[in-house]
């Protein structure tokens, strides 16, 4: 190959001879590659003439000129057919599709930065084709530099299902435990990682068995890893704890090579706070959810026996408080309770304040909350709603008084009005929309009265006195605890009964729990058993009930859907019962006939 120049202004002559007929001749102009690289089995390219560049690329025909080394980097070549087309989504910007060319000289020292200069090939430069650069490159690389050269790296956002091989690059933000389980199919282990690429994206990955073993100790929070022959699916809202449609499976056979030239570094953790008064919407749902709050209280370590296996496994109740004046009762299981808990046990006395991510909203009590696997706890965050919250529990929080998120619909006072007053509806609304509740519960406040109560229903059951669940007989005298693991002499009767309800619009049946049936009956169910139990010419149980009903009350309640017989209905449960508070009452109906009047 002869060395030679670059054609005087030849990308513009490119761009003026585009449209040429098939008996035209086209110039034929010298250009140099710039930035050769493939792209699939092409090649793409700048054609630099010193003045002007333009996106090029080689068809796949002229690939064998490119590994044997006709065709370099920084090379001259001669265009002899081609032609122009508009780049995708930019209709201003065009890129030059090369049919057919021929090289002029191999690689120069530099970039040609102006026209009619003639540069020669270094004398001391062994010219080397890219295939062979790229070989030699692959060759001194680490495993998972050689993966980044022959793969190109897939944006998590680009994934799906239906796609074939990818490779991905992204950092581990967050790590699970490992953890067994035993079902139909046997035993097994599980274990999830979330990860991070560089535009922010995330994806939760999961493995099992083999492959759990394999990569658990190769994943390592804030490295940056290579990952392919990896599989997507729909992510299961159940068990997904970042937002993304899909969710990863790696398996024995994945990919899975560290970026050991990218910094480690310890990823910040992205939460989505709710405030404690609003936890009731997420009761016993899929939706996993962010809390912050200002320790309260901190428990000693128990050991609870799990169902599925009889393994005693620990646990520890902490008490949360934020600036709705809630509190609300959070249960760390396994290392959390062990590690972070009894670091939080050791600072209770400083109140300080912890964010948690991934915590799961039951029913126990009203509202509680769990961790699970994937929970993250992070002690005084360094967060402006923690510095907020801090700031606010040191100059009044302290001094205020609280109540829990399960009672603190209760009474009118303590912010409770708020909750009985603010989506007030009637029976009929709820028993005439068969629908509600079956997505997830749906809360109202409703006034109404006590209409019936069945007196022979079961009304109650034996609880413990340590943690209120149920207890059986044991074998020899006393009763025993499965949630505790003990045997006590004595146990507690805690309601559990349905109550008719009535206003002027219809009636429906409510569920009561202990706490609300009390305020409901007016007594403990330890009395009202009591009182059952005595004979005389007044039978006390049936006065008593009957004391209660038509007495009206503020209720707030949720209504799901249950399926019993296969066929789903409505449960109306108690969440909160309180008195009438007529003052309430009338400013309630003040403001209902003052948005009558400015309606149209």
């Amino acid at each position: 190959m002869e060395n030679s120049a670059v054609t005087q202004d030849g990308i513009a002559t490119v761009l003026s001879n585009q449209s040429l007929d098939s008996s035209s001749v086209r110039p034929q102009i010298v250009v140099q590659v710039v930035d050769l690289k493939a792209v699939g089995n092409r090649y793409t390219f700048s054609a630099n003439d010193g003045k002007t560049k333009m996106k090029a690329m080689l068809p796949a025909t002229l690939t064998s000129d490119i590994v044997s080394g006709k065709i370099q980097n920084l090379g001259l070549i001669r265009l002899l057919d081609y032609t122009i087309n508009d780049i995708p989504g930019k209709s201003e910007e065009k890129y030059m599709l090369i049919t057919k060319c021929e090289a002029v000289a191999s690689a120069l020292d530099s970039e040609i930065k102006s026209t009619g200069i003639v540069l020669k090939p270094k004398q001391e430069f062994v010219a080397r084709s890219a295939s062979q650069i790229i070989n030699e490159q692959r060759g001194n690389a680490a495993p998972a530099a050689r993966m980044a050269m022959t793969r190109r790296v897939h944006p998590l956002v680009s994934l799906n299902p239906y796609q074939g091989s990818w490779t991905i690059k992204v950092r581990v933000t967050n790590k699970g435990v490992m953890r067994t389980y035993n079902n139909a199919r046997g035993e097994g282990c599980v274990f999830n990682v979330e990860l991070t690429d560089e535009e922010g994206t995330q994806i939760q990955a999961t493995m099992f068995n083999a492959a759990a073993k394999k990569f658990y100790d190769r994943f390592e929070m804030g490295k940056v890893y290579y990952i392919s022959r990896g599989s997507l699916k729909l992510a299961n809202k159940q068990f997904k704890t970042v937002q993304n449609d899909y969710e990863m499976t790696l398996n024995e056979n994945s990919e899975v090579e560290e970026a050991s030239n990218e910094e480690m570094f310890t990823p910040e953790i992205k939460f989505n706070f709710v405030p404690i008064d609003e936890l009731g919407t997420y009761v016993n749902q899929k939706d996993l959810i962010d809390v912050i709050g200002v320790v309260q209280s901190v428990s000693p370590t128990m050991s609870i026996r799990r169902r599925n296996d009889n393994e005693m496994i620990p646990k520890r109740d902490i008490t949360l408080a934020d600036e709705t004046k809630k509190t609300v009762v959070v249960s760390l299981w396994n290392d959390l309770a062990t590690g972070i808990g009894q670091e939080l046990l050791d600072m209770a006395d400083d109140h300080p304040v912890i964010a948690i991510k991934s915590l799961k909203v039951g029913d126990f009590q009203g509202v509680s909350l769990s961790t699970i696997s994937r929970s993250n706890v992070v002690i005084n965050p360094d967060s402006p709603e923690a510095t907020k919250l801090k700031s606010w529990y040191d100059s009044e929080g302290k001094e205020t008084s609280m109540s829990a998120i399960g009672s603190g619909m209760s009474s009118p006072a303590n912010n409770g009005s708020r909750s009985m007053y603010s989506d007030r509806v009637s029976l009929s609304h709820i028993i005439s929309n068969p629908s509600l509740g079956e997505e997830k519960p749906v809360f109202f406040s409703t006034r109404a009265y006590i209409s019936f109560i069945k007196p022979d229903q079961t009304m109650w059951y034996r609880a413990c006195k340590t943690c209120n669940k149920k207890v059986t007989e044991a074998m020899d005298s006393g009763y025993w605890c499965e949630g505790c693991q003990k045997k006590d002499q004595e146990c507690s009767l805690r309601y559990i009964m349905a109550v008719k309800v009535s206003d002027s619009t219809g009636e429906a049946w409510f569920s009561a729990f202990n706490d609300e049936a009390e305020k409901i009956i007016g007594c403990t169910a330890d009395e009202l058993d009591k009182l059952k139990s005595e004979e005389g010419e007044v039978n006390e149980f049936q006065t008593k009930l009957k004391e209660t009903t038509w007495s009206s009350h503020l209720f707030r309640i949720s209504v799901s859907q249950q399926e019993y017989n296969s066929e789903k209905r409505q449960r109306i449960t108690v969440r909160g019962v309180c008195p009438i508070d007529f003052a309430a009452e009338t400013r309630l109906l003040l403001q209902d006939i003052s948005k009558n009047k400015t309606s149209p």
